[in-house]
C-alpha cells in the first residue's frame, strides 16, 4: 500500500485528506507531549467488534492541559490548516467532547475499526490527528498500530510517527487504525474544527449519543451546547 504525504497547500486536500510532516518545532512538540503524557487519567472504553481504548475528553483537558487546549484553540493553528484544506475554520463547541480529546492505546488490542466521522455540524467537519507517542515494545520503531483510509476506493497506508499531522474531512474518508501489540502505546491528540460550528437541537442530542461510546454516560448530559 502507497503511503500518503501531503504538503502545506489547498492541493494537497483534493482527496479529502493530508499529512504534514514535523507540524511543530522540536522544542514546542516536546513541551506538548510532556504534557500529555503527564495527564494520567484515561478512560478506557469497548466497542465489541468495533473499537477499544483509552480517552481523554475535553472537559478534562481544558483544567488539567492549557498548553494542548491553548494549541487547538490558537489562530494560528486555524490559519495552517485553512490553508491546506481551502476554508475559513472555527474550534468546535467546549460540549462536544471529542472537540480536542486524545486517544490512548496502551493495550494489546487496543484499535478502532473503519468508520467515518459523522458531521453533526451545519458546516463541514474535519479531524485533525497529532500522534504524540507511538512506539513498540523495545522503543526502537512505531507501534504494530496503524492508520489506513480509503481513497478512490483504494485503501492508503496514512503515516502517523510522532508530529506528523494527519488533516482529513472525516465524514468522507472511511479510515481506521490497526490493533497495537504487546507493550507497545500509541497516543494521539485528536481535534476537530468546521466551517459551521452551530448545531441543531436534534443533531446535539444524536451527538451526544455517540459521543457515549467514547466518554461514557456523562456525555449524553455534561456537555454546553451552542447554536441553535
Amino acid at each position: 500500500m502507497t503511503p500518503l504525504v501531503g504538503t502545506a497547500n489547498a492541493s494537497a486536500f483534493a482527496e479529502h485528506l493530508a499529512v504534514l510532516p514535523d507540524f511543530l518545532p522540536p522544542e514546542h512538540f516536546t513541551a506538548l507531549a510532556r504534557e500529555v503524557e503527564g495527564l494520567g487519567c484515561t478512560e478506557r472504553s469497548y466497542v465489541p467488534t468495533h473499537k477499544q481504548g483509552g480517552t481523554i475528553a475535553f472537559d478534562t483537558l481544558r483544567p488539567h492541559a492549557p498548553g494542548v487546549v491553548g494549541f487547538y484553540r490558537s489562530a494560528e493553528l486555524r490559519d495552517r490548516l485553512g490553508s491546506v484544506i481551502g476554508a475559513t475554520l472555527k474550534v468546535t463547541p467546549e460540549g462536544d467532547y471529542s472537540s480536542c480529546s486524545i486517544l490512548v492505546y496502551e493495550r494489546p488490542g487496543d484499535h478502532i475499526g473503519w468508520h467515518y466521522d459523522h458531521n453533526f455540524y451545519r458546516g463541514r467537519h474535519f479531524t485533525v490527528l497529532l500522534p504524540v507517542v507511538n512506539r513498540n515494545a523495545a522503543g526502537s520503531g512505531l507501534s504494530a498500530g496503524r492508520l489506513f483510509a480509503k481513497i478512490g476506493g483504494a485503501e492508503r497506508l496514512v503515516p502517523t510517527p510522532p508530529n506528523q499531522l494527519v488533516v482529513f474531512e472525516g465524514a468522507k474518508v472511511l479510515h481506521r487504525a490497526t490493533p497495537i501489540d504487546e507493550g507497545e502505546r500509541r497516543v494521539v491528540l485528536s481535534m476537530t474544527f468546521g466551517t459551521d460550528p452551530r448545531i441543531s437541537l436534534p443533531f446535539e442530542l444524536a451527538r451526544r449519543v455517540k459521543d457515549m461510546a467514547f466518554f461514557g454516560l456523562r456525555a449524553l448530559w455534561g456537555g454546553r451546547r451552542r447554536g441553535a
